[in-house]
């Protein structure tokens, strides 16, 4: 008896994975000038996926600008139409292993270790990662440096596909874009001035996809 308890539970626990890494992933349409990117965002960082469906659905995001830009690093967004920089909350970090900042990564933004040494997120602000592909070898220095350890998956995405390796394990992955990565560097190859701002407004409007 002890023996079909004991098996009963491993095929629910199986069951159970099995369900969960089948669950259907939330998609959205980030909507700009540049042309339409579609992302999905991961189950596995549950409370910022949350927070942005709830900002979505509330229409946060709606005529919203990017306001930094950096070639060959990201295009970063999330403030309000009208002028807020966040809604007045922090998101705790979801740091999850095998979510890094490939190319395409939608991640979120935060203030600085030294006045948020639990890396939390900010509630609103978010970044998709543009990045450059890095040298094997120097994508596995970087993780001697820092004592990040980088799975061979992420060292041969880093130096084929490209992405900012240095920002994983300090920064949330939620999400990434799968359609429309050329928006990326459509937005990334624009002038900017002071503060990476871009001279000619970036606007996007984002809505979840049924």
């Amino acid at each position: 008896m002890k023996k079909f308890v004991v098996l009963t539970l491993m095929a629910n626990f199986v069951f159970a994975s099995v369900v969960f890494s089948q669950e259907k992933q939330v998609k959205v349409l980030i909507s700009t000038d540049y042309g339409d990117m579609t992302a999905v965002l991961y189950n596995e960082t549950p409370q910022h996926r949350d927070n942005f469906m709830k900002l979505v659905n509330e229409g946060w995001y709606e005529n919203s600008p990017f306001h930094r830009v950096i070639s060959k690093f990201m295009i970063q967004g999330g403030q309000n139409a009208d002028g807020r920089l966040d809604p007045g909350y922090k998101v705790p970090a979801e740091f999850v292993s095998g979510l890094y900042h490939k190319k395409g990564a939608l991640s979120a933004a935060r203030q600085s270790d030294q006045v948020n040494p639990e890396k939390a997120s900010s509630g609103s602000q978010f970044y998709i990662v543009q990045g450059r592909v890095t040298p094997a070898d120097q994508v596995s220095m970087m993780g001697s440096r820092t004592g990040y350890a980088y799975s061979d998956e992420q060292i041969e995405v880093y130096s084929t596909i490209g992405g900012t390796p240095h920002l994983d394990g300090s920064y949330t992955v939620f999400g990434e874009v799968i359609e429309g990565l050329d928006v990326i560097d459509k937005i990334a190859a624009v002038q900017t001035g002071p503060g990476d701002k871009p001279v000619k407004d970036v606007t996007m409007s984002i809505k979840i996809l049924e």
